[in-house]
């Protein structure tokens, strides 16, 4: 009982009013006058408080201010966060083309079927987006390469080489003429062939790129793996359609003729024909 009759008096004495009075003091005018009781003031109190702490916390989620409090990035940490986050991730893509470039590597060595190299994709791309043009120099050199006979994958029977059962494998690489035959004696493991300014430079057999990149001495060079041991190289060409990996087509273009590297003096195709890691005469299994 007496604690209930303690409880009642003390919501009594909330409830109780008081007046605040603010006087002139020269002559005691009466200036403001106000009714408050204590729940009045306790309520305007908490209520104050709460919207100063709510005002605070929006201020320091959603303006610069934030910056100022010690321990938070500013914008030029988070920027650099942001940079180096995209760099690591370049990275790591870099990485992973590198590390299944040399599974392919080593599996065109054991002689299996390379696995296509996965590029990641740039979520921001939309497929449907993508145009495709066809240049006047496309068109030209698509033209001239569909009207070459070379393309025929099944020549005459009189063309094929009589007593070499691999020869109809094989296409010539380009249109032209031998001006620098096979001589091993001289270190020239293969056949020059001079021709015209731009003509595509062919497959002569299907197979796999196992390297396309740029040498000192015979400029773009690019090499392709075939079958049963056989492998061809393309030196001084101007430009590389292929690259390293890539599954081509005998009669397939793989290059430009061209006049890069040191040890030229003119526009032209040096070509070589290996097989067992053995120099072959691609005169002997070629029809030029």
């Amino acid at each position: 009982m007496a604690n209930e009759k303690n409880s009642k008096s003390f919501f009594k004495r909330l409830k109780h009013k008081y007046r605040l009075v603010i006087l002139n003091d020269q002559t005691f005018e009466e200036v403001i006058s106000v009714r408050l009781t204590k729940l009045n003031v306790f309520s305007i109190v908490g209520t104050s408080t709460i919207l100063l702490i709510a005002l605070v916390t929006v201020l320091i989620a959603f303006t610069p201010i934030r910056e100022y409090i010690p321990g938070y990035p500013d914008g030029s940490l988070r920027r650099d966060l942001i940079i180096n986050a995209i760099l690591l991730d370049s990275l790591e893509n870099e990485l992973r083309i590198r590390e299944q470039f040399m599974n392919n590597f080593r599996d065109i060595i054991a002689g299996r079927e390379p696995r296509s190299i996965e590029y990641a994709s740039d979520s921001n791309i939309r497929i449907d987006d993508i145009r495709f043009t066809r240049s006047r120099q496309d068109s030209l050199l698509r033209a001239q390469i569909e009207g070459e006979e070379q393309f025929n994958l099944n020549p005459p029977e009189h063309r094929l080489l009589t007593g070499n059962p691999a020869a109809p494998h094989f296409l010539p690489p380009t249109k032209g003429l031998i001006i620098n035959r096979f001589n091993p004696e001289q270190n020239h493991y293969g056949v020059d062939m001079v021709t015209e300014i731009d003509q595509p430079v062919l497959a002569v057999m299907d197979g796999t790129v196992t390297f396309a990149n740029w040498t000192l001495e015979t400029g773009y060079v690019i090499q392709i793996q075939h079958e049963n041991n056989y492998l061809s190289l393309y030196k001084h060409n101007a430009e590389l359609l292929k690259r390293v990996g890539e599954y081509v087509n005998a009669g397939e273009a793989i290059a430009i003729v061209g006049n890069s590297g040191e040890l030229t003096t003119g526009p032209h195709l040096h070509f070589e024909l290996w097989q067992n890691g053995s120099p072959l005469n691609p005169e002997s299994h070629i029809l030029f």
